[in-house]
């Protein structure tokens, strides 16, 4: 079964290695890794889809709760999330099929970011699941290059969001209260 991990990491060099290194050495397949700075550069967010028995996906949290540098991981796979994937797909068109191309492209809320008179570049952003029909669809048209950005997701549970807005460092020295980080 697919688990959805999300983490919160500090951005360091090495970090991605110990976190892949865990899952590699237990002979758990890494089926999506996307990892990006937060609004605080010295932060990234991972978020990794890995094919695990169900019965271990608890173990895995604690696993890379452990790890230097991750500040905190947390299993979206049965929570209340946003999760979305994208597909760059490159399609070559002739004049018959371009219509085609167009009318299945829109179906799918996928955009045209590029068009030459061989073909079309399309972005298409949704659910994996959508991802995949569009890319199936578009597959009979011909030849197609693709490239997969990997499952990005939030949690939408309230209480994984901060609600407060950070103090200023110079009202924080005047005797304000300090607010709990989460």
């Amino acid at each position: 079964m697919l688990q959805t991990i999300s983490l919160l990491v500090e951005n360091k060099p090495g970090a991605l290695m110990r976190i892949t290194g865990v899952l590699s050495s237990r002979g758990w397949n890494i089926d999506s890794l996307t990892v990006a700075r937060t609004i605080d550069p010295a932060q990234s967010r991972m978020t990794i889809v890995v094919d695990i028995d169900p019965e271990l996906r608890r173990q895995v949290i604690k696993q890379m709760n452990k790890l230097i540098n991750v500040l905190q991981a947390t299993d979206l796979t049965e929570s209340l999330a946003v999760c979305r994937e994208m597909a760059l797909v490159r399609v070559r068109a002739t004049a018959e099929t371009r219509t085609g191309i167009l009318k299945d492209a829109e179906m799918y809320g996928a955009r045209v970011v590029d068009a030459t008179g061989d073909g079309f570049g399309l972005e298409c952003t949704g659910p994996a699941e959508k991802v995949e029909e569009f890319i199936d669809a578009i597959r009979n048209f011909g030849d197609i290059d693709v490239t997969r950005s990997g499952i990005v997701a939030v949690s939408m549970e309230s209480r994984k969001l901060r609600l407060a807005p950070p103090i200023p460092a110079a009202a924080a020295g005047n005797g304000a209260e300090e607010l709990p980080s989460c």
